[in-house]
């Protein structure tokens, strides 16, 4: 039986399943195993050239080398309901929307590059699009974003703690996430250490 740490998505038997290592017993080996993956996956990454982070297909391909040594379903948008998340059948549809948002607000400078990867991370969340790994995906695409897109430096999110396991800093990004769900992103930009310019 894996244990969660508070804002983790549990997954459901089929899914648990689809781990590729059948000996994992507990929450320390699989965060082991599925870290060793994202270390591969952030090298892939890394040599990318000039992709297309925009599309549905480098979403899912992103998510498939962070996780695909780990889970069959890496990769996969999930078929269930959870904790979070819109309506499965509603997953496609919503990213679609997403990095078309995404993609408009770059081209006319709508919000400053930081401010557009931390909303781009938070809607990714909101959709849930993967049976888990959401907010590592998300994290890791929004600095992708800001990095290979924006030529801009990326966000420190995890500020010095591992954000996998129940501390103040993990609190303080799910309450940021939850008032970010109600449109107040106040507390998002703040753990992000992004302060918007006040309007005119």
């Amino acid at each position: 039986m894996i244990e969660y740490p508070e804002g983790a998505t549990p997954l459901y038997p089929d899914e648990i399943e689809g781990v590729k290592f059948k000996h994992i017993t507990t929450r320390g080996e699989l965060d082991h195993l599925e870290q060793g993956n994202i270390q591969m996956g952030l090298g892939w990454l890394s040599r990318s050239r000039n992709p297309d982070i925009l599309s549905e297909e480098f979403v899912r391909k992103l998510h498939k080398r962070l996780f695909g040594d780990v889970w069959k379903w890496a990769g996969k948008f999930r078929t269930t309901g959870k904790n979070i998340g819109v309506d499965a059948q509603q997953i496609a549809i919503q990213l679609r929307m997403l990095l078309d948002d995404i993609s408009y607000w770059i081209e006319n400078d709508t919000y400053p590059a930081e401010e557009i990867a931390i909303r781009f991370h938070h809607r990714l969340v909101y959709i849930h699009p993967f049976p888990n790994g959401n907010g590592r995906h998300a994290r890791i695409i929004a600095d992708a974003l800001l990095t290979k897109v924006m030529k801009k430096k990326p966000i420190d999110w995890a500020g010095g703690y591992d954000l996998q396991l129940m501390s103040v800093r993990r609190k303080e990004y799910l309450d940021a996430l939850r008032a970010a769900d109600n449109n107040d992103y106040s507390l998002l930009f703040a753990f992000a250490g992004y302060f918007s310019e006040p309007a005119n």
